[in-house]
């Protein structure tokens, strides 16, 4: 019987992730040596490559993420019985010695066809955005959205509303994350126009939001109060055909990677996502940076346990700081709702293989690639930037992608490994970590990176960089195509 083949990532790894279903007794081939598996386990999943004392740290990427719970020895599976977390709130943040980073180097000139705005941006799509500042006037928004999507058909790339909840009865911090998100929304290169729809009574006033949007950026909005008007929906259509209007005038050009804001994300994640999906999008990363353009990384929760590899790619101590600082406060944000920092993996992540917060963070933090750390930006700020950008936000995959579009990814690359439909403002790519989930939702996922596992990492990411270029000149992804476009807003404080 050929035996099943398990990668170990580190050469100090004490344990590696099968490619395949193994039972009981079956031989598994780790780095060419056969282990022999004591018990039956899934693909996606760790076998113990030597044996672990009670208390001693499990390895991974090279580092630890758990310990034993109880004695493990060589061919045990290794999972939630008998590994758990390390992580505490108040595990001190150092940076980690760096890999060589002389692969790092500007990649080949490449470009896309995009729209260039007024002020400089390039947008990946020419669409008519419609955000509703308070959950009252969404049904209308997205009324008006249908009605005029069917009338100028062709005249533009899309016209879409993006209703929420909020908006209403909120107070503070959590007001400001609001008004800050849809700002970012209504200031994005990828909308060629703009209508903001108030209601008039809202503690999100539709003055104090258009007034928190840069001057330069406010050309391409109109906006009206629901309650200012007779017939709001007439209003609605009105504004949004002078918006066709202008938008329509707007062409496709080419310009270079470094134009491109890529926002970075993993969704639904399994064992395999660190192996595959994860490391290929980093190289997409090193790509866009390396001919100066801009990456967002968030879902701040999916980096404890990894910091280390992240912080040490600040470029100053500021960035570290400041860095730092970010990430303590979302530990902070779980200690006062009495949570802890670790609960994390979710079920579905579980069941692909993982184990641990530490496990899912070292596979998750592999999306920025050698990316150096530029900047940190808090929720519903922009980046700025060439390099990396660390955003914050929670790992809830519409919460983070919707933040991650408003601050300016005009593509995202979602890998996930269990598979989701979902889509967002900026065209979302969505990107298997393993064949079998390509196949089985081709409906769903744009590329598979399972393909790593038999080819290697170069044509895949050839593939896939191939894939970006044409999906930011127009390509629609499976999601665009799907007609799933939604928003979802990080809802922190009181409600009234």
């Amino acid at each position: 019987m050929t035996p099943v083949t398990a990668i170990r990532i580190a050469p100090e790894d004490n344990v590696a992730t099968l490619l395949a279903d193994a039972a009981a007794g079956d031989s598994v081939a780790v780095d060419g040596v056969p282990i022999v598996a004591a018990n039956a386990i899934p693909r996606g999943h760790k076998i113990a490559t030597a044996a672990v004392a009670r208390g001693d740290a499990v390895t991974k990427y090279g580092f630890p993420i758990g310990r034993a719970s109880v004695a493990i020895e060589a061919g045990d599976h290794v999972h939630s019985h008998n590994l758990a977390t390390a992580l505490t709130a108040d595990t001190p943040l150092v940076p980690a010695p760096q890999p060589d980073d002389s692969e790092f180097t500007r990649g080949p000139d490449r470009c896309f066809r995009g729209y260039r705005r007024a002020d400089g941006r390039v947008g990946t799509r020419n669409e008519i955005w419609i955000i509703p500042t308070v959950g009252c006037v969404g049904n209308l928004a997205e009324r008006v959205a249908r009605i005029a999507a069917t009338k100028h058909a062709g005249s533009v790339d899309g016209i879409h509303a993006f209703k929420h909840p909020f908006g209403c009865s909120q107070l503070g911090d959590d007001l400001s994350h609001t008004r800050a998100l849809l700002a970012g929304l209504a200031q994005h290169p990828n909308a060629g126009g703009v209508l903001i729809v108030g209601l008039g009574c809202e503690n999100n006033q539709l003055g104090a939001l258009i007034e928190s949007i840069p001057a330069a950026r406010r050309t391409h909005i109109r906006s009206l109060a629901a309650q200012s008007v007779e017939d709001d929906e007439a209003v609605c259509l009105s504004l949004i055909e002078e918006l066709v209007g202008i938008a329509g005038q707007a062409e496709r050009s080419e310009a270079p990677l470094s134009e491109l804001i890529l926002g970075v994300k993993c969704g639904g994640s399994d064992g395999m996502s660190g192996l595959t999906a994860n490391p290929l999008v980093g190289r997409m990363g090193d790509s866009i940076a390396a001919s100066g353009g801009r990456v967002i990384l968030t879902e701040i929760p999916e980096i404890f346990g990894a910091e280390p590899t992240l912080l040490g790619r600040a470029v100053s101590r500021d960035i570290f700081d400041r860095a730092a600082a970010l990430i303590d406060d979302f530990k902070a944000y779980f200690v006062r709702h009495g949570e802890p920092v670790s609960d994390n993996p979710s079920p579905g992540n579980v069941a692909g293989g993982i184990t641990t917060l530490e496990e899912k963070s070292l596979g998750a933090v592999q999306k920025g690639g050698k990316v150096p750390l530029t900047d940190v930006q808090r929720y519903g700020g922009q980046a700025t930037r060439p390099g990396l950008t660390l955003l914050e936000a929670p790992g809830n995959d519409a919460i983070s992608s919707t933040a991650l579009t408003a601050a300016g990814a005009t593509l995202i690359l979602f890998t996930t490994g269990r598979g989701t439909p979902l889509g967002f403002p900026a065209p979302t790519l969505k990107i298997a970590s393993n064949t079998s989930l390509a196949d089985r939702k081709s409906g769903w996922i744009d590329f598979d990176a399972g393909q790593v596992l038999d080819d290697g990492f170069d044509g895949a990411a050839d593939a896939l960089l191939d894939l970006v270029i044409d999906t930011a000149s127009g390509r629609p992804t499976r999601s665009e195509a799907n007609g799933e476009r939604d928003i979802a807003i990080w809802k922190s404080g009181v409600t009234l």
